[in-house]
């Protein structure tokens, strides 16, 4: 049978087998993000382009070139989010969410599209955790939300696999004279650079510092460093930020050439980065941005964030060797024998289920044997054989898929709670994961 298309070039199926795996990032995420103060909020998965030529920056690589832009029926242009901060500050400045009081302290999962090179872990359907805090200009924010990053990497145990990177880019008033000086720099290479780096040179230099051509980034390492120029009130504020830092015990390194790659970005940048994924090795990038809700149309809000790429994260899980529990294999698998056994079948897997673990029987018609195999090939970890005998004893044996040992257990009214205390009891290692940090 030939299909007739397959998925569209750059994006990639999560398939039952694995989707556990990220079904148990999104819990531990959220788990973090709301022990920090963070309610989730949903936005589109397309915005007005205006939105993100204005908030995202039109001198970036996602607008000038990745930017999944189409026009509607009706003449309007549409955008598929390339990020989802951007989003996230128009849906603030739309509802008003600034009246509730501030800060406002979101996250989000969302799907993100850019139209790019595919290479490993890099992809035009990606997905990023990502959060979002509106209306503080404190350092200790910054220092937060750095902290909350660490805080996943940490209870994942992979905090050590990867590298903080941490840099200042000024406010706009100090910034103007390391525009200037990086114009002075970049003249002087005028007959090497890009086109798209031409372009830039006059309205946003710094942007020159980010581009991807082999040519430009051997130019651009000797290009002036952006904290010789920042002036005095965003020096304190990136000092603060190192000595909250210090006395949470995270550990970071100084990276002048980090600018990030959205034009929104003030003061503090940093990232989050390994050697064990290739070249694609900044798994969470994030900073401030004090004129986004500005930009927008809304009163001056500083704001910051970060967002974290999904894909890398697992990547890194998967060559740090970490095994993700699978918390969705099947806790019981009822085998039967005839029409009774299928009928009581059904009434015991629904009491397991209530108490919210996986319970099957046979829905296909397949012999005992056949029965016993699949159980075993969807991991079960007790299977029970339900006949005419069981039935009238009102009694059934338990078996532990993995050590063999039984346990006789009575079939009446209390069989769910009588599962589990069974499956307890028989727990060498409950709930036993590679995470760090108990729940």
């Amino acid at each position: 049978m030939a299909l007739i298309t397959k998925r569209v070039y750059g994006a990639e199926d999560v398939l039952p087998k694995d989707s556990y795996k990220w079904q148990f990032l999104e819990k531990l995420m959220r788990e973090e993000a709301q022990s920090f103060g963070f309610k989730e909020i949903r936005t589109p998965v397309f915005e007005h382009t205006e939105l993100f030529r204005r908030g995202v920056g039109d001198t970036t690589d996602v607008v000038q070139k990745e930017m999944y832009t189409f026009d509607t029926k009706g003449g309007t242009s549409i955008t598929l989010r390339p990020e989802g901060t951007a989003g996230a500050a128009r849906a603030l400045l739309e509802h008003a969410l600034y009246n509730d009081g501030l800060p406002v302290k979101a996250y989000y999962f969302v799907s993100c599209y850019r139209y790019e090179k595919k290479q490993a872990n890099r992809y035009r359907e990606f997905h990023q955790f990502g959060l979002e805090a509106y209306g503080t200009a404190s350092p200790a924010a910054d220092a937060e939300m750095i902290c909350a990053a660490q805080s996943i990497f940490d209870r994942l145990d992979i905090g050590e696999r990867l590298t903080l990177e941490l840099n200042s880019i000024g406010c706009p008033d100090c910034r103007a004279k390391y525009y200037e000086a990086l114009k002075k720099y970049f003249e002087g290479y005028k007959d090497k650079l890009c086109d798209t780096c031409l372009s830039r040179l006059e309205r946003n230099p710094m942007r020159i510092l980010d581009c991807k051509s082999p040519i430009c980034s051997e130019i651009a390492k000797d290009a002036p460093v952006v904290l010789d120029y920042i002036c005095d009130d965003c020096r304190e504020h990136f000092e603060s930020v190192k000595r909250l830092l210090d006395s949470s015990g995270v550990k970071y390194k100084i990276n002048p050439r980090i600018v990030r790659g959205l034009d929104y970005y003030t003061r503090t940048v940093f990232e989050f980065v390994t050697d064990e994924l290739g070249a694609q090795g900044t798994v969470c990038g994030g900073g401030r941005y004090d004129g986004l809700i500005e930009e927008l149309g809304g009163q001056h809000m500083p704001s910051l964030g970060f967002a974290l790429g999904m894909e890398r994260l697992l990547a890194l899980l998967g060559a740090a060797e970490k095994t993700i529990p699978d918390f969705d294999k099947c806790g019981l698998y009822i085998a039967t024998m005839g029409d009774k056994a299928q009928e009581k079948a059904f009434e015991l897997v629904k009491q397991v289920r209530s108490y919210s673990v996986r319970a099957e029987t046979d829905i296909v018609g397949r012999s005992l044997r056949a029965q016993m195999k699949y159980a075993d090939k969807i991991g079960a970890e007790y299977s029970m054989v339900l006949g005419d005998d069981e039935i009238e004893r009102n009694k059934a044996e338990i078996k532990n898929m993995t050590t063999g040992k039984k346990s006789e257990i009575s079939l009446d009214k209390d069989f769910g709670e009588g599962f589990i205390r069974v499956k307890i009891e028989n727990e060498d290692n409950p709930g036993a994961c590679f995470f760090t940090k108990e729940k």
